[in-house]
């Protein structure tokens, strides 16, 4: 039974002829959409970051982050229309031990919004949008401190979980929190007031330790799974890259935050903890890379299993975008910071990597979303599933 609420998960539900009315797209609404703003966000910003400066590449991160913001924009309407519609169905996804992890990709695909207000609004519409980037922070501060405690709160006194049918999504609601705190390493050198970017800085610093080791002792029951029970069904095959996530959030954290320490540390008095934090988050963030280079090595051959049987398209193809990207962006600031052509040259290739990726899960979503196959609520199906064994 759980196989196949996780398959419904991932892959689709009727075709958009055969819904009741458009009202139904709405009803069938779920969080995993919001990933889709994951990948695109990250995208954005990747090919804002690569070296040479290319004014082409920066634009289309541009016009890719702007589209971002309507797409974001769009799903957060459409589900909170289901909270309002179809209150008593939407609610049931508090108990589903699969749908409700996606509630963390709603902070983390707002995250690459905000990252991009930073790198694409303020150097086209001024300073005036910082005020607006840092009050959006702590919202998804909020949210991500949220999704992190209490979906596993769930996970532990109302959902059914077991490890033979544990996968890397377990990892989605405590990652935000470190996706949090390298975005407000990204913001606190920008504003004004030093209060406000040693509060911030201190906030990331708790934001990071709040997930990374969490999502570590995660990863280490994953592998566990893995060697014991085998790869999962293959509409789960993405799923082989969410692993990659936190490592490379948690590299990039370390470096973007280390690199603020000490002119913000330095400001309070603290030069010497300032000089320290940055040794730190440097030696961190290698080690980290490091440790992102054989998740993805694995995550690689994996899927490379996976292909041979052919992986079928659902949502879930949105998992291969954001990790991959993260780890990119990654891979091309350890290039700005060591200036090796290692990481530099590297980078590109996990980037255009990413854009090939991003092309081909768009495309297929968009086709999806027309046809409407990719809108479908496991929880409904759980609902009526309960309301008929009563």
């Amino acid at each position: 039974m759980r196989d196949i609420s996780l398959s419904k998960v991932m892959q689709g539900g009727q075709p958009l002829s055969a819904l009741s009315n458009p009202r139904e797209a709405i009803r069938q609404f779920t969080p995993n959409w919001f990933a889709a703003t994951m990948g695109t966000g990250i995208l954005a910003l990747a090919l804002g970051q690569l070296p040479g400066d290319i004014a082409l590449l920066s634009y289309a991160g541009k016009a890719l982050w702007l589209f971002n913001i309507v797409l974001f924009s769009a799903f957060t309407l459409m589900y909170a229309a289901r909270w309002v519609f179809f209150f008593n169905e939407a609610k049931q996804i508090f108990g589903h031990s699969t749908v409700s992890m996606f509630f963390g990709t709603i902070p983390m695909g707002l995250a690459t919004i905000i990252n991009g207000l930073m790198q694409y609004g303020v150097p086209t519409w001024g300073d005036a949008l910082i005020p607006l980037a840092h009050g959006l922070w702590w919202l998804d501060v909020a949210m991500a401190l949220a999704c992190g405690v209490l979906i596993p709160f769930m996970m532990f006194t109302r959902q059914e979980h077991s490890i033979d049918q544990m996968t890397a999504v377990w990892l989605l609601p405590v990652v935000a929190a470190e996706v949090a705190a390298a975005s407000g390493g990204v913001i606190a050198p920008h504003l004004a007031d030093a209060s406000a970017q040693f509060n911030m800085l201190i906030t990331s610093y708790v934001l990071w330790a709040y997930s990374v080791p969490v999502a570590l002792s995660i990863l280490v029951i994953l592998v566990l799974r893995l060697a014991l029970h085998k790869l999962p069904h293959e509409n789960m095959a993405a799923s082989s890259w969410l692993s990659l996530g936190p490592i490379g959030t948690g590299a990039l954290g370390m470096l973007v935050i280390g690199g603020d320490a000490p002119a913000i540390f330095a400001a309070h008095g603290m030069a010497n903890v300032g000089a320290v934090a940055a040794g730190i988050g440097l030696i961190a963030g290698i080690l980290f890379w490091g440790l992102g280079l054989w998740w993805m090595l694995l995550a690689l051959l994996i899927t490379a299993r996976y292909a041979k049987g052919g992986i079928p398209f659902n949502l879930g193809w949105w998992g291969f975008t954001f990790p991959l990207g993260v780890y990119a962006v990654t891979t091309l600031k350890l290039g700005v910071i060591l200036d090796l052509a290692f990481f530099d040259v590297l980078g590109v290739i996990l980037v255009l990597m990413l854009a090939v990726m991003w092309l081909v899960v768009a495309a297929k979503t968009t086709i999806g979303a027309y046809r409407g196959n990719l809108f479908v609520s496991p929880c409904i199906a759980s609902l009526k599933a309960k309301q008929a064994q009563r």
